[in-house]
């Protein structure tokens, strides 16, 4: 056998087995990568179902939340007289004011309602802090009347 042919064959050997074995490891790291792909696609799955659940919850907590505030004055909780009570929503719930269906209002309440364990916002803290350490006033607006427009009827 001549050595020309056996260079040859010897380097398609070569040549061949470099492809097969770059074949085989592509179609290696194809594999590894679909299965990882695929565990990837179950676990974001998991989570965005676990997600949306939460979303839900939370949902439902606020619009109960919601109700029970603007329902508050007619729930056995509540001590005074539902038609004393204003309700405003935010920052706030209510203002109430005791003694105002008798025509003899006796004091000013505000009032925040929270079910569960919801705790006071900052800013409603810092309300809170404001009424208790007494920074509240009157205040009166009066608006003038409209000037004459010089029409006569």
């Amino acid at each position: 056998m001549p050595v020309p042919l056996l260079i040859l064959i010897i380097l398609a050997g070569a040549v061949l087995l470099v492809l097969a074995t770059y074949y085989a490891v592509k179609l290696y790291f194809q594999h590894q990568f679909r299965q990882w792909q695929a565990e990837e696609n179950q676990r974001w799955g998991l989570e965005r179902q676990k997600a949306i659940k939460e979303a839900i919850g939370k949902s439902r907590a606020v619009l109960g939340g919601k109700f029970t505030e603007q329902m508050a004055p007619f729930l056995p909780e509540f001590k005074y007289d539902p038609t004393e009570a204003r309700f405003i929503g935010s920052p706030i719930d209510f203002v109430v004011f005791p003694g105002l269906s008798c025509g003899d209002p006796q004091e000013v309440v505000i009032m925040e309602i929270k079910t569960g364990n919801s705790a006071l916002s900052p800013q409603e803290k810092k309300i809170q802090l404001l009424i208790e350490n007494g920074m509240v006033r009157w205040e009166l607006v009066r608006r003038s009347a409209e000037p004459d427009s010089g029409l006569r009827e």
